[in-house]
């Protein structure tokens, strides 16, 4: 099993048509979103739904910034046509995370020497995509060469990219999240309000697991139905002045967590913290 297949009998227009129920007024994109406004566009209107960004799986930490370029180009044109704030940019690159067989523990692991020059990379291409109409948001990422804090300090300190601050991922690599926020607030472009199970992630070995097990064992949930203080971070966020989209997302078993139900779940517990943070919903 792998996380697509826990999701594979889903159509676009069921999904859409889910998350519009739930309240939602924008997606990030996904392998079934063609990357087409004028086939996507009239479907998004039907459901009164926004692109809010969408992953490109990047491999500049073994690659060449002019064949990024290249791969990016289709994903960079569309998200202009649709809108988008951002390119959601996440390491691939010997990134275990799609490994259903590779335990946790083997993530790839940067010198700080390689990290300079892999942040010095990403910069270049952050600059050329911002420069060509669409910023990318650079996601640290369980199983990623840039996943704990300490990576992403070192990362952020050799690169001039935006961030997306990933609640979930963070804790689920045992880092600091109001800490990440105080650090690196002024580089915060997009939010992903990913929680977590904690009493599950204690369970997991690191030594044995992949980054799949956890998924399906159930380590990712939405807001309101984790161990993730949600309010204190958006307050937080909110007072040192991020503004942007705020993301649900929760990569789980749908038999087990039907993504109606959750979707319901998180979109209202979004609203109350974001209610209590002060925040006015403009999308």
């Amino acid at each position: 099993m792998t996380s697509r297949s826990l999701s594979d009998d889903v159509s676009l227009e069921e999904c859409l048509r889910q998350a519009s129920n739930a309240g939602f007024t924008g997606m990030e994109t996904g392998r079934r979103f063609p990357m087409n406004m004028k086939e996507l566009g009239p479907i998004l209107k039907r459901f009164g739904v926004l692109v809010c960004g969408g992953w490109f799986s990047g491999l500049l930490l073994d690659g060449d910034i002019e064949a990024e370029k290249d791969r990016i180009a289709e994903q960079h044109a569309f998200f202009k046509a649709a809108g988008a704030p951002c390119i959601v940019y996440g390491e691939t690159a010997r990134s275990v995370q799609g490994e259903r067989h590779t335990p946790l523990a083997d993530k790839p692991k940067l010198t700080e020497a390689e990290m300079a020059a892999y942040g010095r990379k990403v910069s270049d291409f952050s600059d050329w995509c911002a420069a060509n109409g669409m910023p990318l948001a650079y996601h640290h990422h369980m199983a990623a060469a840039v996943e704990t804090e300490a990576e992403l300090d070192l990362f952020m300190k050799h690169s001039s990219v935006p961030l997306l601050f990933d609640a979930g991922h963070m804790a689920f690599a045992g880092g600091d999240n109001m800490r990440v926020i105080d650090n690196h607030h002024a580089r915060i472009s997009h939010v992903h309000t990913k929680d977590v199970r904690l009493p599950v992630i204690e369970t997991i070995d690191r030594s044995r697991e992949s980054f799949l097990d956890a998924v399906i064992k159930g380590a990712f949930t939405v807001p309101g139905d984790g161990s993730i203080d949600f309010e204190a971070i958006v307050k937080t966020l909110a007072a040192k002045g991020y503004e942007g989209w705020f993301v649900v997302e929760a990569e789980q078993d749908p038999k087990a967590n039907p993504p109606l139900e959750m979707a319901r779940k998180g979109h209202a517990e979004l609203l109350r913290v974001m209610e209590a943070a002060g925040y006015e919903v403009t999308q």
